[in-house]
Order: C-alpha cells, then structure tokens, then sequence
C-alpha cells in the first residue's frame, strides 16, 4: 500500500511508523508538489498517485473526502486520526490497519482510528 501523511500529521508517528513498518511506502505532502495545497487538491493528487491520506484533519479534509466519493472520483482512501488521541493508541490501530490492510480495504471510504 502507498501512503501519504498530509501537512499537519504528526511527525512522531510518523517516525514510529516507519520504524515498523520499514518497507512502508509514506511521503509527506509537504515533500511534494502538494505542500500548501488546498485539501481537494491534495486528494485528486492522491487519486492520481494511488496514497491513502493519513490526517488528523478530522474537520474540513474529511468533507472533501466524502465530497469525492459522492461525486464518484477515484478516491484511494483517507486514515483519520484525532489530534487527541494518544499516540500509543493511534500507532496500535495503524499497525493493524496497515499490516493487515489491503488498498481496497480503504478505497472510496474514510476510515477513523480508534477502530471500534
């Protein structure tokens, strides 16, 4: 699966990611052509490059999100992860997310962690 941590996901997890998940293929969208981007855009780039968006953008990039899928543009997914929760909790329901995760388990949907 290919990954991309939007502007505002924290940098921490980010690492701790990587660290277990070393074969992970994540770029930042602040390394790309995206970086300060609006949120729509960000998304059809996505699209087009076949990442999940990983976000604590629980507000706005998640309306756009759904924006997409209603319109019925490619739309590979988007992880959500309040800027709250803990990040022993976010990296345990990431890890099974991704480690048993396949792409079209998040296509077209907007999944939020905690997973209950």
């Amino acid at each position: 699966m290919r990954f991309a941590a939007d502007e505002n996901f924290d940098g921490n997890i980010l690492k701790q990611l990587r660290k277990r998940f070393p074969e992970l293929d994540i770029v930042r969208v602040q390394d790309t052509e995206m970086y300060q981007s609006p949120d729509p855009a960000v998304l059809e780039w996505a699209a087009k490059e076949e990442r999940i968006i990983l976000t604590h953008d629980v507000q706005t990039l998640v309306g756009d999100a759904y924006a997409r899928i209603e319109q019925g543009l490619p739309m590979p997914g988007v992880i959500l992860i309040p800027e709250t929760l803990a990040m022993g909790p976010a990296l345990a329901d990431l890890e099974v997310a991704i480690g048993a995760g396949v792409p079209d388990d998040f296509r077209d949907r907007a999944t939020f962690i905690p997973m209950n």
